[in-house]
């Protein structure tokens, strides 16, 4: 692992890919803070689904890599998913914070997070993109939801990321998309001086090609 790691330091690889190495191996090595693979932000992770009853792909992050993540990690892990979906040619992104409830209380600091996050991008943090929240998943993912609860907002049913709280319900989301609704994704590591495949060993065929196409497209 250490090897291809100095490959990718190098610039002699544009991308890593987990093979039968358990994931805390490979990570482990990408943020040794000495020879490691850090950039200049928080190494997080992004899936891209396609979902069948959604009209687009739908980012999620993040769901592997930052278990609680605070109000900081939380803007590197926004910021390096807007530049994976601007890089994929998404000018504009959409983007929801999704929390337990759709109006701030100081009892769930995910939605004050939330509500922080929105601030920074009024104040130009992610140029180009539109950031609401806190949401509900419900109106997040539903325009119709999103009018009866009389929410005025251009990112529910239409959204491009979602962002969620922290480990937990970003990988029940995830997996809930994957094998009660259907989905198939891509996953990379961002952050890291190369984009690097995360997989699962039950991962289908499917997502694991579209992974390797996803680092390519994110390694060019």
């Amino acid at each position: 692992m250490y090897k291809r790691q100095a490959l990718a330091r190098e610039g002699a690889l544009g991308a890593l890919m987990k093979g039968s190495l358990h994931t805390d191996e490979l990570m482990s090595a990408v943020v040794d803070k000495a020879c490691g693979l850090r950039g200049d932000t928080r190494i997080s992770h992004l899936f891209l689904f396609d979902l069948p009853r959604y009209p687009k792909l739908l980012g999620l992050a993040d769901c592997v890599v930052n278990i609680a993540p605070p109000l900081a990690v939380k803007r590197d892990i926004l910021g390096n998913a807007i530049g994976l979906l601007r890089a994929l040619g998404v000018t504009h992104p959409k983007v929801g914070i999704v929390a337990a409830v759709e109006t701030v209380n100081p009892a769930i600091p995910a939605t004050v997070d939330a509500q922080a996050l929105v601030e920074m991008a009024r104040q130009g943090a992610w140029p180009g993109a539109t950031v609401e929240g806190p949401f509900g998943f419900d109106n997040v993912i539903s325009a119709e939801a999103a009018q009866i609860k009389k929410m005025a907002s251009s990112v529910s049913g239409d959204a491009d990321l979602l962002l969620v709280p922290d480990l937990n319900a970003g990988n029940m989301l995830y997996k809930s998309f994957t094998y009660i609704g259907g989905g198939e994704c891509a996953g990379l590591v961002l952050g890291a001086r190369v984009p690097i495949v995360l997989t699962s060993r039950a991962d289908s065929l499917p997502s694991r090609i579209a992974s390797v196409a996803l680092a390519v497209l994110a390694a060019a």
